[in-house]
This record gives structure tokens, sequence and C-alpha cells, in this order.
């Protein structure tokens, strides 16, 4: 059953065109994405099929028959109501029986609580309350009372598609739905989503995302739209194979084109209706042959300054706030040429300590010791604050009319701008008119522009398309002093760390050897033996308990024998192979994909043997 369909679609703002007769439609279950430079109109399409813009021409059909869910780049909540008042916003006895519920919580009456109590009994809502309590969970909101206009940016944000998930509209479209949102939520998100049948069309620079969730590609490129029938990494493919084909054509209309111009010079004016014929197609070929296909691409070279012996060095520092500690005890010596990644859940303190390393804020107890030769460059989520009326180049001018490049080259303001995909026509705008993407990038050439020697980069994913950030991960690969890097983009930290510093509950911080999909596999595995251990703990005092109240001896059944001599051959052979896949896991697979297959068939062995071994512990018990 088609959806939605998207008939001759054309936006443009003034002369600038950002999209021409679009065309596509989507279809039951579908889940696709949007991918495109920034600027190029992702959000403005988006916006007009939710009917928040007006498209210059063109139609956007709906089913009737489907509902629908919106998470926009802004939140959209109602700032005067609390949030469970924007959670549930029909008017029915359910709704109004949670309502009653969660005040009743809220203000610890007894009788209040027995008659909220009687009230979602009787409307059948304990599901759907225990379906929001999920949701909020997992987004790390706890407090539904509270006014929504005292919740921050990120907060909101969360609530908005908590608010989505818990509606479960037949189609939804998701607008960056990673931003801010921590590791273990994104994880959570992308089990959610692969496991719907809901239909899905979203705007993401998570390509994990794209990877795993999504069915087919919509690529926009040159005011054009492009379809792939396929995941993030045959997108990729047939990308390369359409552009080396675009080459090949545009190298052939051009031979053509040097023919046909010098026919068309040499031919008498009075035209024959053949030649009148091929004097129309030369203009044909002159188009195809003069077509830009050179992709724009943003080109890092800035010059970095010498770092000496000493880098930045953390000796038992401990910071909290209150009760709450945030860093406890906690040691550390940058080596030149480190590349770290930096994980935590939000609000577990990973700010903080990016502010004690920098020296912008100081311990409660301990010492960090900065090295003179230390220059920092600190990409941070918040952006710099420009002055909205100032001018694009006057943002770079600001710090130099003349950067310094490697090998004692320089360039100048207007042509870093170019570099950095700002064209001279648009380095005279305001920074008001810029879009969220195009300050970020202005942020970073800021950044860069100082010469770090130690590039600290707070989420630098956000808002970014993922060709830039592909350029930008190259410039990181080869980039000669220290890396720290905080982000929810899993693909970013596993190309670029070599090791991860986790914070923990408490203020504990560990240092794990590897990259981020390298720890949280093991994590994760660990996580499930001490679940198997605890399983057998039970298992086994249960088991005990009833042998206590049941004296008499039960032999086995024939069965039952023959079932643990089974278990007895299985349980060495699962517990070789299980050995097996850990001396890969810990062998360091490059190949992402080989890594996943190998770790899901390590969850999968782990939950037979657990299986066999509690099972093995019942038979025991009665042989």
């Amino acid at each position: 059953m088609n959806v939605l369909s998207v008939e001759n679609l054309t936006k443009s703002f003034g002369e600038r065109i950002i999209f021409e007769e679009l065309n596509f439609g989507i279809e039951q279950g579908q889940k696709i994405a949007i991918v495109a430079k920034n600027g190029a109109g992702k959000s403005t399409l988006l916006n007009i099929i939710f009917d928040l813009e007006a498209p210059d021409s063109g139609t956007v059909t709906f089913n009737k028959s489907i509902r629908t869910g919106y998470l926009n780049q802004t939140h959209g909540l109602d700032e005067t109501k609390t949030v469970i008042q924007n959670l549930i916003h029909a008017d029915n006895d359910m709704t109004r029986a949670i309502t009653q519920y969660e005040n009743a919580m809220e203000s610890g009456d007894e009788d209040l609580l027995q008659r909220a109590t009687d009230s979602m009994d009787h409307a059948s809502a304990w599901d759907y309350d225990a379906k929001i309590k999920q949701v909020l969970t997992r987004m790390s909101i706890v407090n539904l009372n509270q006014d929504v206009k005292e919740l921050s940016g990120g907060q909101k944000r969360r609530i908005a598609l908590a608010k989505i998930l818990v509606e479960e509209p037949d189609f939804i479209i998701l607008d960056e739905p990673t931003n801010h949102l921590d590791l273990d939520m994104i994880e959570w998100l992308e089990k959610w989503l692969q496991n719907t049948s809901l239909t899905i069309l979203m705007v993401t620079h998570d390509r994990y995302f794209l990877e795993v969730i999504c069915d087919e590609i919509l690529e926009m490129e040159n005011e054009k739209m492009y379809r792939y029938k396929g995941n993030f990494s045959y997108y990729l493919e047939k990308k390369a194979e359409r552009e080396a084909l675009e080459q090949t054509v545009k190298a052939k209309a051009q031979n053509l084109f040097k023919r046909e111009l010098a026919w068309v010079r040499s031919t008498p004016k009075a035209r024959t209706t053949k030649s009148k014929y091929r004097e129309e197609k030369f203009t044909d070929i002159k188009k195809e042959a003069l077509k830009n296909l050179d992709s724009d691409e943003m080109q890092l070279e800035i010059h970095t300054t010498r770092m000496g012996g000493k880098i930045v060095e953390l000796h038992k520092v401990k910071k909290g706030f209150g009760d709450l500690v945030l860093v406890n005890q906690f040691s550390y010596v940058f080596k030149h040429r480190e590349r770290l990644g930096l994980a935590g859940k939000n609000g577990s303190g990973k700010s903080t300590l990016l502010n004690m390393i920098t020296g912008k804020d100081t311990p409660d107890s301990g010492k960090v010791i900065i090295g003179d030769t230390v220059n920092f460059g600190y990409y941070s989520q918040t952006g710099l604050k420009f002055k909205e009326d100032m001018k694009v180049i006057d943002v770079v001018r600001e710090v130099a009319d003349h950067i310094p490049l490697t090998k004692g080259k320089t360039i100048s303001a207007e042509q870093l701008l170019e570099r950095f995909l700002f064209p001279r026509s648009m380095q005279r705008n305001f920074v008001y008119k810029l879009s969220g993407g195009e300050k970020k990038r202005l942020h970073l050439l800021r950044v860069l522009m100082a010469n770090p020697n130690f590039l600290i980069l707070d989420e630098p994913t956000n808002d970014l398309d993922i060709f830039t950030l592909s350029i930008l991960e190259d410039y990181l690969m080869q980039f000669p002093g220290v890396l720290l890097i905080v982000s929810h983009d899993r693909y970013l930290l596993d190309k670029l760390t070599e090791h991860t510093l986790v914070i923990k509950d408490g203020g504990e911080i560990q240092d794990i050897i590897g990259n981020y999909t390298e720890w949280r596999t093991a994590d994760l595995a660990k996580e499930k033996r001490e679940k198997s251990e605890e399983r057998k703990a039970e298992a086994k005092a249960k088991l005990a308990s009833a042998n206590q109240i049941n004296k008499s001896k039960v032999k086995l059944t024939f069965k039952e024998k023959f079932e643990l001599d089974t278990i007895n051959k299985a349980i060495p052979q699962l517990e070789a192979k299980k050995k097996e896949l850990n001396e890969k896991l810990n062998s360091g697979i490059s190949d992402h994909e080989e890594l996943m297959k190998v770790s899901a068939e390590m969850g999968e062995v782990s939950n037979a043997l657990d299986d066999k071994e509690m099972r093995w512990l019942e038979l025991s018990e009665l042989e």
C-alpha cells in the first residue's frame, strides 16, 4: 500500500533552486533515508511533506487511512504544559486516568492514589502507562510533572522523540533522531526502529543507522533525487558506479561536442532541415559536455604547532557537585598522537572532564598539569557565539587575513572559506542566514585556524552531513597532534579512536583498549555472563529449597538420562566454540560486518551454553 506520493515538487529561495520536480513514493513498511550535503534542502523537503512549508509547485499526497508523526529540528512541544501533558494530549478515559495517577504519585496522598489506581483499572490504562514509562526511562526522563519550559534543549528533543514512539503512528518522519541522545539511547532506538513494522522516512548522519535500519536511500544532489534500493553500503557502491558512468558519458559528449562545434562553425548560415536538426542536437550535446560533475569537497589543510615532551597530566583528579561525584581519583598522562574516545551517559561528567583538561575548570582535589607548548582546539557542542549580524568573511578576518598552511604556505581568508564550502557569493552573507550545518562548519574552521596540536571534538557530527564527516575523518586520520573525541557517532569513534575512556557511575573512569564497538561488544558479553551467573545461582537456590521440602529421591526417567548424556557431550563443544569466538574478538577484527557477525554468533553460543548448563543443574540434582 502506498502511504506517500511526492510529484513534481519544486522549491527555491530567490534565485537559488533547492530542488526541482522531485518525484518519489513510499510503500507501507519501508524504511527510507534521505542523504544530501548541508544546504541541499533535506529539512526543507521534510517540512514541505508535513505541510509546515509550501512548495513552489508540485503535490504531496498521504494515504488518508494512516496516522503520521514528525520529529523535526525544533521540538514542537507546548512549553506551557508539563511533560506528561505533552505526551498525552488526547482527552479520553485512558489519558485522564494516567494523568490522575501521575499527579497522585507526585502528591503522595494515599486516598488520591487509591482513587487514581481504581481509575487506571477501570480504563485498562496500565499497559499504555507501562509503555510510556519504558520509553521515558530509555530517554532518561524521570519527572513527568516538570514544566517543559524548565528543561534543556536536549531534554525537550528527547521528549519530542518519546512522544512519537509512545503514540506509534503508522508513518514516522525523523529529522536527525540521534541528536542529543547518548550511546545507550541510540543503541536502544536503533533496535526499536529495526524491530518495528512502521513506515519510516528519516534524515540522519548516523551511518550505522543507515546501514542496519534502512532498506532504501534517497540522495538529493544537483537539485535532483537519486534512488538506491539498499542500505548505506549498497548506496555507496552504486553511487560510485553512477558517478563513474557520468564521467564516461561526459568524456564522450566532450569529444562529440568538439566535432559538432567544428561543423557549426564551418556550415553556411542557410540551413537545410537536416542541418537545423543537427544544430539543435548540438545544443543538447553542449549542455551534457559542459555539465559540472566535480563534487564540491571541503579541503582541510591547516598548519599544526609543534608540541613538546610534556602534554597534559591528570593526577588523582576529583570533581563533583554536592553529593554527586562526576570524576573520582582519575589519573592519566596524554601521549603524542594519541587518539581517544570519551564515552558516558548524558550528565555523567564528560564536559566537566574536558573543562578540567583544558584548564577552564579546576578540580576539587588532585592536579592538572598542562605543557607549555600545548595549544588546545576545542570544538564544543554549543559552538561559537557568532554575532548574527556579522558577515561570514568577517568571522574569519576577526582572527587573521592570511592563515598558515602546511609546508610554509599561506592562504587568504576568502580562499580558506572556499575550501570549507563557502563560495565567494556566500561570504558576504550574514551569519543568521546560515543553516545549522553551515554554522557548525564555520565553527570548525575557526577552531582549526588557531593551529591546535591538542584537538578536542565534543559532538562534532551534530548537523554535519555524511559527506563533510567523511572529509573531516580523513583529515583527523592524518592529524599529528592529540585527538580526544566525545561523540554519539559510533562510526566516527570506531574509525578514529584507538582506546576509550568510559565514565561510570560514581565518577570511575575506565581506560578500555580498542574502539567503541570493541568495548561495547565486550561490555555486553560481560553483562550476559553476569546475568547468566545470577540465573544459575537462583536456579540452584530454588532446587536446594525444593530438595529440602521433598526429601524423597526422584529417579531420572530413561528420556532424562539420555538428555543428560547429550548435554554432557554438548557443553564441552559449546565451551570450545565460545573460546574460539572470544579469541577472534580479542584479535582485533577490522572489518565491521565480520565483527558484528562474530559478536552475534558469540551471543547465540553463550545463550545456548547457559541453557545447557541450567538444564544440567536441574537433571544433576534429580540424579
